[in-house]
This record gives structure tokens, C-alpha cells and sequence, in this order.
């Protein structure tokens, strides 16, 4: 079968470009393949047939006939790693872009989402405003770390652009229209780097494309 993944009829305004089913259609971009998306509303990601799949109730998902996971970044590895795009040939670097996915995903993005909770879902708490510095000093310190880490170097390892890369780009697209990059011009350039690639761009298109179909409806 042609790989299925999972994403949204519909979202507000402010989530377009940010749901994660951009992760895989990135990955089947870069890679040259042929996908399908399986459209679904949020009574039916929160129901037990998808959560016996999915048990945190979320998107995205994949199936290919072959195999059925959940997870973004489980999705990107296995994607590029099966097109062999996007992953070194050599064992040591393979598994640099594996711990980059990996940071993306829980060193980095938990600080991201800090902020989106704080200032998008939860600005209406009488505690939101007052708690907003130190949510964006938090995360402020933590990208401090990776603007480091990446120094002048136009990928995370120096090399070619990685899974890994792919992973830390989309994690830090999250902060798209904050203002937050402006402090880190390196970690800026970046992920415009990144974005600017054919492959975003296109899987970025489809993907509000989506919204733009639906409201059309």
C-alpha cells in the first residue's frame, strides 16, 4: 500500500503550519515518495479506534502495509532511513543525526511548546503574563546552548544536511513569528536554511492546502 499518514481536516488559524503531520510530509518529500494523508477530526483522534493505535490521541500516525507507528521523529528516521535520504552511510554519523533527532525532540522542543502553552492555550490564566518571562528566559537559555553547539557551521555536524537537522529545524519552526530567533542569528539562518529546501517547501504547501480545501467547503 501506499504510505498512509494522518492529519487534521482542520485547525485555527494560529496551528496551520505547526501540526506536526509537516514531519513525515517533509521526510516523503526529501525522499521523493509518494504518500497519502488520511484526514480525520478531533472527535475521532480522541476515539478508542484510534487511540488503539495511537494512545495518547494525537497525530500524526503512519501504515505502509508493512509497518504502523506513531511519533514524528519515528516516522522522519524511518522514512529517510528506508530512501536512504537525509542519513549518513557511516555508523558514527548515523548515529549523530539519530541524538539530534532525539535532542530536537526532548531537549529542545519541550522549551518550545513552554511557550506556545503558556501564551496560546492558556493566555486567558490570571498567571499567563506573569509567568511569560521566565518561560522565555527558560527557553532563552536553552537555545543559547544549541546556538553554540551549531556555532558557524550551516548543519548541526557540520557535514550534510541530516534527519536530524530535519527534526531540529521543524522543532524550532514552532517558534515562527515570536521573535525569539532574533537574539540567535546563527539558529535563525538556519532554519531559514532549512525551510528554504524544495522539500519544505512543498510539504509545507500541501499541508495548508489542507485548511485552504476545508474552508472552502
Amino acid at each position: 500500500m501506499t504510505p498512509t499518514i494522518t492529519g487534521f481536516t482542520w485547525v485555527p488559524e494560529f496551528a496551520r503550519g505547526f501540526v506536526r503531520d509537516i514531519r513525515p510530509r517533509w521526510a516523503f518529500e526529501e525522499a521523493g515518495q509518494p504518500y497519502d494523508v488520511q484526514l480525520v477530526d478531533g472527535d475521532y483522534v480522541k476515539s478508542q479506534t484510534h487511540r488503539q493505535f495511537q494512545p495518547f490521541g494525537q497525530i500524526p500516525t503512519y501504515r505502509d502495509g508493512k509497518v504502523e507507528i506513531f511519533e514524528s521523529g519515528a516516522m522522519v528516521m524511518y522514512i529517510c532511513e528506508t530512501a536512504g535520504v537525509l542519513t549518513p552511510a557511516d555508523t558514527g554519523e548515523r548515529m549523530k543525526a539519530v541524538q539530534w533527532l532525539i535532542a530536537a525532540l526532548n531537549s529542545v522542543e519541550p522549551f518550545v511548546m513552554a511557550l506556545a502553552i503558556n501564551d496560546i492555550f492558556e493566555a486567558d490564566r490570571d498567571w499567563s503574563k506573569k509567568r511569560h518571562e521566565k518561560v522565555v528566559a527558560d527557553l532563552n537559555m536553552r537555545l543559547k546552548d544549541l546556538s553554540d553547539a551549531l556555532g558557524d557551521q550551516q548543519t548541526l555536524d557540520g557535514g550534510d544536511f541530516t534527519f536530524g537537522d530535519l527534526m531540529m529545524v521543524s522543532v524550532l519552526g514552532g517558534l515562527r513569528g515570536t521573535g525569539v530567533l532574533d537574539s540567535f542569528p546563527n539558529l535563525a539562518s538556519y532554519v531559514a536554511r532549512g525551510e528554504g529546501r524544495p522539500a519544505h517547501q512543498k510539504a509545507m504547501a500541501d499541508h495548508l492546502a489542507t485548511f485552504k480545501d476545508a474552508k472552502a467547503a
